[in-house]
């Protein structure tokens, strides 16, 4: 009986196995040729950790059938730290020479009520406040009579939708000598870019928000909408935002400056679109200094990472922290970089 027992796990552990191996060619495969393909992407850290577990059994067994979950493990070592880092960074430098940055999808400033919280719009101020960055990018940013970003003598806002109401933001310390919008047709989100002066340099910084897949993370809410149907809009939201990718390589291409990307990728560190961005000559912030699962989405099934922080290769990334304060359905994540 527990010889059969063991072949139905293995059986499991294998087809498992192979979804994981499969998954390490998804940043490599455009969206457009195979769409349900793509929606595998976001189910890594599942496979991953789930993996994980197959090899611990095996091992607490004794039985070398843990090698076959450890060698795929092995092979995506790179996507096992996307997913967790066991130490993070923290390196003191010339405040002069440094600059910190914040991505937060502010979700409105709880405009709705999703959450039971009336003091979110100050909370979130404060929050922005306490941490104090030199440039914040903000997503689904609505003007409420009670947010409070004064100290930001600089700032940049679009509005990319019909009713005018929410925006992507830069806001900033230094001067801004330029700014634009990528100006996606058909959907509310979008990509805009600011050009700002650090020091004696100038950077340029894009705030991303591509197409959501409106999946909302309450586990019934899934199990009400019907499969094909989810399926089915998801395709079609990776697509969109291989097409909306493919305006900012072409747009980054063209910059005078350095470049840096920051925003709500609604997609993972596992996928098509990041992997492009990343091939600009860029690297993630996390994975340089970041510790944890770095969680920056409110999603019950397991750890998802879709906001990110990008900057050039030649900036060493000093520090970088996720948080864990649930004041939208995001977490905001700061970085502070050496110039």
């Amino acid at each position: 009986m527990r010889k059969l027992v063991n072949r139905f796990v293995f059986l499991l552990n294998s087809i498992v196995a192979f979804a994981l191996l499969l998954s390490y060619l998804l940043p490599y495969i455009s969206p457009k040729t195979f769409p349900l393909l793509s929606v595998l992407s976001l189910t890594v850290p599942i496979l991953i950790l789930i993996n994980a577990l197959f090899m611990v059994y095996w091992i607490l067994l004794v039985n070398r059938r843990f090698l076959l979950s450890f060698i795929v493990l092995l092979l995506g070592i790179s996507h096992v730290f996307s997913l967790y880092k066991f130490r993070g960074k923290s390196v003191k430098a010339d405040k002069e020479n440094t600059l910190s940055l914040l991505s937060y999808n502010v979700h409105s400033f709880n405009r709705f009520e999703w959450i039971d919280n009336e003091r979110i719009p100050q909370e979130i101020s404060a929050l922005v406040k306490e941490q104090n960055p030199d440039i914040f990018c903000g997503q689904e940013f609505y003007n409420n009579p009670d947010i409070d970003f004064s100290q930001y003598p600089y700032s940049y806002q679009d509005f990319n939708n019909d009713n005018g109401e929410l925006a992507l933001v830069i806001l900033s310390k230094y001067p801004i000598i330029n700014k634009g919008s990528l100006q996606f047709e058909g959907t509310a989100n979008n990509i805009i870019f600011s050009d700002i002066v650090v020091q004696m340099d100038t950077l340029r910084v894009y705030n991303v928000h591509l197409q959501s897949h409106r999946i909302t993370p309450s586990t019934d809410a899934i199990a009400k909408e019907g499969s094909q149907k989810l399926l089915s809009r998801m395709q079609m939201s990776f697509i969109k935002q291989q097409q909306q990718v493919d305006l900012l390589t072409d747009h980054i291409k063209t910059s005078p400056y350095k470049v840096m990307v920051m925003g709500d990728f609604n997609n993972s560190a596992y996928s098509y679109v990041y992997n492009t961005v990343l091939a600009q000559g860029l690297k993630d912030a996390f994975k340089e200094a970041g510790k944890g699962f770095g969680k920056t989405y409110e999603f019950k099934l397991f750890p998802v990472r879709i906001d990110f922080i990008l900057v050039e290769e030649e900036f060493e990334v000093l520090t970088f922290k996720s948080f864990d304060t649930k004041l939208s359905d995001h977490y905001p994540v700061v970085t502070k970089i050496q110039l």
